[in-house]
């Protein structure tokens, strides 16, 4: 009931439109049709909150993790916080009498409560304080706890493990012949490694950072997969989570940079001109390289980001409309869309994480150029 009535909510304000009285219409006429149109645009108004509300929930991390929170199917995990001590706990313990996870959780002598999936430190009623924009201005603890996300990088790790040990196995055991899921596996590692780590790296290097190229390919095609089923994941629509791979791509560039990687970001134009004829040009020039290290990887955070949590707004909208149209006809169209725009999500899904990769690998090609003409030219 509460993804219909979502739904229809959904929907609703993205089709209401103003309506205005005829003036050609009796007395009585008028008023009625001014009573609803009133009623209407206030059912828009509280429709709006509670579509923002079912929205933030669904995109957001939670501490426990739901199967089915329609119908209220979930498990809790393990709180870990650190505040003047440590503190470990279920995030049941959060549940109130209706199971909703928003009641008041004590440890140690000290209360939690969650505020829009952050846990901030309490009284025993519970109070939360607030400022100007609405944020809690309580006490927030250092919180090391297993999440929804946190949950399902986990068992996305363990299957990748579980999968690629198998395919290990099996090229030992059959002379470098994969079998059965390796089967699958192998032409796309093939593919990481000859069209988009050697073209872009080169062949004396792209061994170095294949490895990683690998896991983060299959890393995020899997997270995004899994936030394409009915658990509702959205570990890669999480901008934490992006910061963190796009993070790894920033130190692995930078902290295996060749000496010609560095020379090029703070003398771009090399030896062809001497130093005072373009110390004007590195006043513009430098600051732009420097900044470039930083923007390369924010491109890549807020490209997977955006890209996949528009997809999981697109789709909620879609589905919305079979319940808002309730009828065979609208019903079907609705379904058919929604089906339509799930394929598309699914390619998407793979067309991340190879573009992804893709500029990964660029950008270890940047890091990993060599001029082996230098040397040539000083000895002449």
């Amino acid at each position: 009931m509460r993804l219909k009535n979502f739904a229809k909510a959904l929907i609703l304000t993205a089709l209401t439109t103003p309506v205005f009285a005829s003036s050609q219409d009796s007395d009585h006429s008028d008023s009625d049709h001014n009573e609803h149109t009133t009623s209407h645009q206030n059912d828009a108004v509280d429709t709006k909150e509670e579509i923002k509300s079912y929205i933030m929930h669904h995109l957001e991390d939670t501490y426990h993790f739901g199967i089915w929170d329609a119908a209220g199917i979930s498990f809790p995990l393990p709180v870990i916080l650190l505040d003047e001590g440590l503190h470990v706990f279920s995030s049941s313990n959060f549940a109130d009498d209706h199971g909703h996870h928003d009641g008041i959780a004590e440890s140690n002598g000290k209360y939690y409560k969650i505020d829009h999936a952050k846990i901030y430190r309490t009284d025993a009623e519970g109070t939360l304080t607030y400022d100007s924009h609405h944020h809690a201005t309580n006490v927030k603890p250092f919180d090391f706890s297993i999440t929804k996300n946190v949950m399902m990088i986990i068992i996305t790790g363990l299957l990748m493990l579980l999968l690629f040990r198998s395919l290990g196995k099996s090229y030992a055991a059959n002379g470098g012949i994969s079998k059965g899921v390796g089967r699958f596996l192998e032409p796309i590692v093939l593919y990481v490694r000859d069209d988009i780590a050697r073209p872009n790296i080169g062949e004396k290097k792209y061994k170095k950072y294949l490895p990683f190229l690998l896991t983060i390919f299959f890393f995020v095609w899997f997270l995004n997969i899994f936030g394409l089923t009915p658990l509702g994941v959205n570990v890669t629509g999480n901008i934490a989570v992006t910061f963190a791979l796009a993070l790894l791509v920033f130190l692995f560039t930078n902290f295996t940079g060749t000496k010609d990687y560095w020379m090029h970001l703070f003398n771009p134009l090399g030896n062809a001109m001497p130093w005072y004829g373009k110390a004007v040009l590195y006043i513009i020039l430098i600051p732009i390289e420097i900044l470039g290290i930083f923007i390369k990887p924010f491109s890549l955070m807020i490209r997977l980001y955006a890209n996949m949590q528009a997809g999981h707004i697109v789709l909620m909208s879609l589905v919305g409309l079979i319940y808002i149209f309730g009828n065979m006809m609208g019903g079907s169209l609705s379904f058919l869309l929604a089906f339509a725009i799930s394929l598309i999500e699914v390619l998407v899904a793979l067309l991340q994480a190879y573009i992804f990769t893709m500029l990964a690998a660029l950008y270890f090609g940047f890091a990993a150029e060599e001029h082996e003409h230098h040397d040539e030219a000083h000895a002449h």
